[in-house]
């Protein structure tokens, strides 16, 4: 390790050399000739080539759906999310937040739950009253992802609107997702005042509830999905919903 005296530093690689920065200097150092990996690293490798595939995967399945802005660090929380559950136990990976500065359970204290015919239930509760806010637009994205074949084989989503100041009754929505793989339910709640999407990250979470390796179920014919632009639509009935499925 050399220090960087000139007046020109640099980072990063030129030639067989390699600058950084360390504290307050810049230094230099030759590349090695070889890398050794032992059993362990190279184990850790392939952890992490799966993970970053994975994690990849499910961005892809609800990244079209989401309407909410992910936080920068997302990505490499996903992965880590992977590794720690392992490519055995992708059920793990409830709970895990596309914006980790708000959370689903601050619309909702009693949180949803799948059942086991594919049908997400909200309990009936108190809303939080949060300060100007007037309609909770919630919207279920449900995508079956195939890990082992490294696609996505069938999403549905369901968006409804609630009116936090008046009385929650529940809501049930069903979520038709036919295909192979592990069904996986992200729930994404947006806040509205005065008719305008409230912009503060606080008052927008979408979080994976709920991931099951369930039996594929077989959608019903003659349904029609209208686009979802992501836009607020108009004002709706609190606790009807609407089944809509982008295109």
């Amino acid at each position: 390790m050399a220090k960087q005296t000139s007046l020109l530093t640099f980072t990063g690689r030129l030639g067989d050399l390699i600058g950084y920065r360390r504290n307050d200097g810049y230094f230099i150092r030759s590349m090695p000739q070889a890398v050794r990996q032992t059993a362990a690293t190279r184990r850790a490798a392939r952890r992490f080539g799966e993970a970053s595939k994975n994690g990849r995967l499910v961005r892809s399945a609800f990244a079209p759906a989401l309407n909410i802005p992910c936080d920068g660090g997302h990505v490499n929380r996903l992965n880590k999310a992977f590794i720690a559950a392992g490519t055995n136990a992708p059920g793990a990976l409830a709970g895990f937040r596309f914006n980790r500065h708000a959370s689903t359970g601050t619309f909702f204290t009693v949180p949803p739950a799948l059942s086991r015919n594919g049908i997400l239930r909200i309990p009936a509760q108190q809303l939080p009253q949060l300060k100007g806010i007037q309609q909770l637009e919630v919207k279920v994205i449900a995508a079956r992802v195939h890990f082992a074949g490294r696609r996505v084989t069938g999403t549905d989503t369901a968006v409804m609107y609630i009116d936090p100041r008046l009385p929650f009754e529940g809501a049930s929505l069903p979520m038709e997702v036919p295909g192979e793989g592990t069904l996986v339910v992200t729930l994404q709640v947006r806040c509205f005042r005065d008719g305008a999407l409230a912009g503060q990250r606080a008052y927008m979470a979408a979080d994976i509830i709920a991931v099951t390796a369930q039996q594929p179920r077989q959608a019903r014919p003659g349904r029609t999905y209208p686009h979802d632009t992501g836009k607020a639509g108009p004002p709706r009935i609190p606790g009807t919903c609407a089944i809509i499925q982008r295109e």
